[in-house]
């Protein structure tokens, strides 16, 4: 076997066997299928990826289409926001598609489904439904309205969609096998009673397909070659086909094109809920400020985040495709976010909490413009001019009066060098009555510039620290994230709701100082806040309050802090 043929997952091995068995690469074509009941999650970043991953790879159209098929939870809302974030994501559709498009089409193969015997109208009630069904063990039991007549059954159908019936008095069920091993297969409801305006269609209809039925014959009007779909909708691959195979026998010289279903395993990542239904719960009930919350596994929480498209779709690419499910931890992420903005972010300086250092040999009407680079990862980036004077911020966590030989910060009588700039040493420091330190006090050696060629700038001390300075730093609000849960499987507790592992200290708000460069930052610039961490530029943002998301930490503290 080629090195080619081994670096093919199966999805890809499926389509080279139907490439080789006949069928031509032009038939290709693939979709992704969002229900716009919610905004896409970083789950739907591997179906997406998949499907459009393959149009790349074989040069074929995908379509991006909206399986609306509910209109009591679905918005132009979140039609709008999961076109964004698939554009965010970098990938093109050939066709925005929507079921509703659809309906009188499905309608009239639901007409002929009647005539020919495969589908009647049930009258029982959702509960009788559910008992008549059987179990996984036992077979169902054919409704008593199963054998109504062919004209019964159109004359009730064309009554339903005229808006006759109030909603759940009738349904629309195929006729396929009470006592199939797949209760899926036990007639299953086609249409239902639903009066309520649809985004699209307003009031045209008020009767309703259902998934199982409105999903396949879409993927079969829009000649998709291969319907690609996560696990949990294995045990629908039977139904998918059967409706695919029946409807085919009416329409096959205009749709000559069968789809074929095959699933792959979701993407399921710890310390994560994916269902959009819980999503929305701690939208509602306020436990984040909306969709786009930072702490939000959403595309648009990701990208107010400051995530890439890079970063995810290189996630996705490790991640890879398989057919069994599995957790993803959620550090995998984090590090290709780190990966990604540590080729692409510039250095800044920030302080987030400040303590006042005052270099005492330092003339205190003097000012200076130290040169700093922007990226040393990148020889294009450039440098930017930062400034310095006797009075700076420091993070109060690089000062000790008193610390080991394993302490290469800041203590009395050692020396560390400001990053950029001078070394200095420390001397004494001033307390507070309750005995924080307000104020510490150093020595510069004036010939230890950094870049200025002189011996000392050359010599070598164990701590740099980061620094901005007083007179010049611009103030800063900081949004500080930590996971939203505190619970790896938040969702996986039996006698617990996802909701009692909610992390109370998921959101920090700190007030910080930063160079003053960052004044002329734009909302989603991304930076790297020297020593801290990944930073990027929130959308609350204004010209009076300057406003940065922590994006991720420079290391993974997670592992460590719960050892």
């Amino acid at each position: 076997m080629s090195e080619e043929k081994r670096s093919l997952n199966f999805i890809e091995q499926i389509i080279e066997e139907d490439l080789a068995n006949g069928m031509k690469k032009e038939n290709l074509r693939f979709r992704f299928p969002p229900e716009p009941n919610g905004y896409l999650h970083i789950g739907h970043t591997k179906a997406i990826g998949i499907s459009f991953g393959l149009g790349e790879k074989y040069n074929a159209p995908v379509n991006l289409r909206f399986d609306d098929t509910n209109p009591a939870k679905e918005e132009q809302e979140y039609v709008d926001a999961i076109k964004e974030d698939v554009a965010w994501l970098g990938y093109e559709w050939k066709s925005e598609c929507y079921s509703s498009d659809y309906f009188q089409q499905l309608f009239d193969w639901a007409v002929q489904l009647i005539k020919d015997g495969k589908a009647y109208v049930d009258s029982q009630t959702s509960e009788e439904m559910a008992t008549q069904k059987g179990t996984p063990t036992e077979p169902g039991v054919a409704s008593p309205y199963r054998d109504r007549s062919v004209e019964e059954n159109l004359d009730l159908f064309n009554k339903m969609k005229n808006g006759d019936f109030e909603e759940g008095a009738h349904v629309l069920r195929a006729k396929i096998d009470m006592t199939s091993p797949n209760m899926l297969l036990r007639d299953p409801i086609m249409y239902r009673i639903l009066k309520k305006a649809h985004h699209r269609t307003g009031n045209d209809w008020v009767i309703y397909p259902m998934y199982d039925w409105t999903h396949g014959e879409s993927d079969y009007i829009e000649q998709i070659s291969h319907s690609l779909c996560s696990l949990e909708f294995k045990p629908h691959r039977d139904l998918y086909n059967w409706f695919r195979d029946n409807v085919y026998d009416y329409s096959k010289s205009e749709y000559p094109l069968a789809p074929k279903q095959r699933e792959f395993s979701r993407l399921n990542l710890s310390y994560t809920i994916m269902s959009k239904r819980k999503l929305k719960k701690l939208v509602d009930d306020g436990i984040v400020t909306g969709w786009d919350d930072p702490r939000m596994p959403t595309i648009s929480g990701l990208r107010r985040r400051g995530y890439t498209p890079a970063a995810i779709r290189n996630f996705i690419d490790t991640v890879g495709v398989s057919k069994r499910e599995n957790v993803i931890d959620v550090a995998l992420l984090e590090f290709k976010i780190r990966e990604d903005l540590n080729k692409n972010a510039n250095r800044v300086m920030g302080v987030l909490n400040p303590v006042k250092l005052v270099i005492t040999n330092y003339p205190e009407d003097q000012e200076e413009i130290l040169i700093a680079e922007n990226n040393p990862e990148i020889e294009t980036a450039g440098s930017r001019e930062v400034p310095f004077s006797r009075e700076l911020y420091i993070e109060r966590e690089d000062f000790k009066e008193e610390a080991n030989k394993k302490y290469f910060r800041l203590t009395l009588g050692k020396e560390v060098r400001l990053k950029n700039a001078y070394i200095i040493k420390g001397e004494s420091c001033i307390k507070d009555e309750e005995g924080n330190i307000t104020e510490i006090h150093c020595t510069y050696d004036p010939l230890s510039k950094s870049g200025s060629g002189t011996e000392e700038s050359k010599r070598r001390v164990k701590g740099t620290l980061h620094w901005v300075s007083i007179k010049h730093a611009a103030t800063a609000e900081v949004r500080v994230y930590d996971r939203l849960f505190s619970e790896e499987a938040p969702d996986g507790h039996k006698d617990k709701d996802f909701m009692d592992f909610i992390n109370p200290d998921s959101l920090k708000v700190i007030n910080a100082y930063v160079e003053p460069s960052l004044k002329d930052a734009n909302i989603a610039d991304r930076f790297q806040f020297q020593r801290l961490g990944y930073f990027n530029v929130d959308k609350d943002t204004t010209q009076e309050n300057l406003i940065f998301n922590k994006i991720v930490g420079l290391r993974d503290t997670w592992a460590k802090k719960n050892k």
